[in-house]
């Protein structure tokens, strides 16, 4: 280690290697969290640095959680370990075959339009208190936002009042995943659904600047925006109400309505008689992805969209197996 004594040296590794990163066009703000409670770690141990031990010491801390959570943040541990060790030889780096085995991750619970019918209504039907009087529209909104745009939560959240057009229904979602930008618009009956929402959140006294979030909760004279936990408990509490559960008694994810999203795209385009991989790129943008592979992740095979596929097949191709004639 260099004159330079920890935690200084720790500090300025990280700061060094974020802004590496960043550089690359990447956020790591997630990095930027599990590296600096990695520092306090050792700080409070008063290491010199990392090695063996004190690393299997942190990585004890998370027991708890999913393995997968366990593997990612040893990952990012180890790359750091790995940029390090270009500049610092002796530098420890964690052995990858010590991280937690990587497990399946769990499939999604797809959401019938039906079943998001039950949730509206009974969002609806929420009485508002005086802590939260738009908690009735704003979890309705929410849930409409995520089935039919196919938002991720935290584009829902950190949507704000001047990202939403609701003469035209597009949304303008801001740096989200992989720092891509991309407006959103929505159908007639959800562009609707924003209006009737807007009604009630631009009503004085609640926020009505710009920059103030789209979904809040708290009084009226103290406003504050949904945070993920919040949100999630609401709409997780609506599920419940609504018995909306897989064939396997699970609730869904929140993250499973952007599952669902994509699938109902896919059923739609096959209903209206269109060119479905043609589609596919169009879909990825909507979506914010880099490429059509990452939209493949949320593409299920469903009973409903085989039996569409199946049907398509056959006014296709079925003379062929049957032996006769188009």
């Amino acid at each position: 280690m260099s004159s330079i004594t920890f935690p200084a040296a720790m500090d300025a590794a990280i700061e060094t290697y974020l802004a590496h990163q960043r550089a690359l066009g990447r956020g790591y703000a997630n990095e930027e969290r599990i590296l600096y409670g990695l520092r306090e770690f050792l700080g409070k141990a008063r290491a010199l640095d990392l090695d063996q031990s004190r690393f299997q010491g942190w990585c004890d801390l998370h027991r708890r959680l999913a393995a997968n959570t366990r593997r990612s943040r040893g990952r990012i541990v180890r790359n750091f370990c790995l940029y390090r060790r270009r500049s610092e030889p002796d530098c420890f780096v964690p052995d990858l075959g010590s991280l937690p085995r990587p497990q399946p991750y769990r499939a999604p619970v797809l959401v019938e339009p039906e079943q998001i019918g039950r949730v509206l209504a009974l969002a609806t039907c929420l009485t508002p208190t005086p802590g939260s009087p738009l908690r009735p529209v704003a979890l309705r909104l929410a849930v409409v936002l995520l089935y039919t745009a196919g938002l991720r939560r935290g584009e829902l959240l950190r949507l704000t009042l001047h990202d939403v057009e609701p003469r035209t229904g597009v949304l303008s979602i801001r740096e989200s995943k992989f720092h891509k930008s991309r407006l959103v618009p929505l159908s007639p009956d959800a562009a609707e659904e924003l209006r009737r929402y807007l009604r009630q959140r631009l009503t004085p006294p609640f926020d009505a600047r710009p920059a103030s979030p789209l979904l809040c909760s708290g009084a009226r004279q103290k406003p504050r925006p949904y945070t993920g936990t919040g949100l999630s408990q609401g709409i997780q509490a609506l599920f419940d109400a609504a018995g909306v559960y897989g064939i396997d008694g699970r609730r869904p994810r929140i993250h499973d309505l952007r599952h669902s999203f994509a699938l109902q795209a896919l059923i739609r385009w096959y209903r209206e008689g269109c060119d479905v991989q043609s589609r596919l790129p169009h879909l990825a943008l909507y979506m914010g992805h880099v490429s059509i592979v990452s939209t493949a992740y949320y593409l299920h095979w469903a009973p409903s969209l085989a039996a569409l596929a199946s049907e398509r097949f056959e006014c296709r191709f079925g003379h062929l197996l049957h032996g006769g004639r188009p």
